[in-house]
């Protein structure tokens, strides 16, 4: 993982409004670290005097890669070259600087949780999706009415503060069934498979192999060779105000339609239908398969080789040594 100080250098889409509707960050360079792209840092910073700079001269960002120029070249009026600097991890304070973090997170120079997101909500505008890129909301009448009268195509996917992963970056090694489905923020990992009804919010992600059929909530890390089945689900940081970070450890599964409410370990599984939160009671059986004690889920959090299931007869949630050990399909996750 990286670290601050750093200088992303954007593509802003502007609004009529004069309003920044989002950011294309291509090139991020960190000052004190040695990648292709830190001889900018120095360049960069001595061209701002606050922490986002409009570019009128794109000579002056000294750029030696052939295809970024080609990327800020004859943009189009509504587009502008900007830098945006973050010195340290603070609040975020600009709609580039929100964008920027984003960014941070799905080429994966920072893990979900690490960055402070504070404000981002307040940052970004709301505004339509579209095949023609983001249209601020006071203007999409005109626009649909545009573009029936001349026969063009505008497609709106969807109005929304986030807009989805695939429009900003592709990670290396990873399948999306619907890209809709995916915001940007996410951090994928290589082998990660997301299936067409998995999705994937921001600030959330994989940290290995993975395949995706279910639902990672904001704040959620899945350990690698997990496999969330279709339809179940995890609960976000942002849901109900919990404040109890959720993740899944490694050679998990959880079953279709189960949910997760509650941190876990290694090598555990949840059937299918049975939704585990903290304050769900839990006979715990010993290592004999014998029960135990009955306690509250919350108890378990962090813990290794559980198996959750519901009893059929009594239809007690009990949580025994899980004999199993999952195992994703190699050949599914050569991505």
């Amino acid at each position: 993982m990286k670290n601050f100080p750093l200088i992303g250098l954007g593509i802003a889409t502007k609004g009529s409004s004069g309003n920044t509707l989002d950011t294309f960050f291509p090139c991020i360079s960190f000052k004190n670290i040695e990648d292709e792209f830190s001889q900018y840092y120095e360049i960069w910073d001595t061209l701002m005097s606050e922490n986002v700079a409009e570019i009128e001269d794109a000579a002056s960002l000294n750029l030696q890669d052939e295809s970024l120029n080609i990327a800020i070249s004859n943009l189009n009026e509504n587009k502008i070259i900007v830098l945006c600097r973050i010195l340290e991890n603070q609040p975020i304070e600009t709609i580039e600087e929100a964008y920027l973090k984003l960014h941070l997170i799905s080429y994966k120079h920072f893990a979900p949780n690490s960055l402070n997101l504070e404000n981002l909500f307040d940052s970004l505008l709301n505004v339509a999706w579209t095949n023609q890129g983001p249209i601020e909301l006071g203007d999409i009448d005109k626009r649909i009415l545009s573009a029936q009268k001349n026969n063009r195509s505008l497609e709106i996917k969807s109005v929304d503060k986030f807009p989805c992963l695939t429009d900003y970056i592709i990670p290396p090694g990873v399948r999306i069934g619907d890209a809709s489905r995916v915001r940007l923020g996410a951090y994928l990992s290589e082998g990660t498979t997301v299936m067409h009804e998995g999705f994937v919010n921001f600030n959330a992600g994989t940290l290995g192999p993975a395949m995706i059929e279910g639902r990672i909530s904001a704040g959620v890390v899945i350990g690698k060779n997990s496999d969330l089945g279709g339809g179940c689900s995890t609960m976000g940081t942002l849901s109900g105000g919990n404040d109890i970070k959720i993740s899944l450890g490694e050679n998990c599964l959880l079953g279709a339609n189960s949910g997760l409410g509650i941190p876990l370990g290694d090598n555990c599984i949840i059937e299918a239908g049975l939704y585990i939160t903290g304050g769900s009671k839990i006979t715990k059986y010993n290592s004999n398969n014998e029960p135990e004690s009955v306690i509250k889920a919350s108890e378990l959090a962090g813990c290794n080789n559980l198996l959750f299931i519901r009893n059929s007869q009594t239809g007690a949630v009990e949580a025994k040594i899980n004999p199993k050990s999952v195992a994703l399909n190699e050949e599914l996750h050569k991505n």
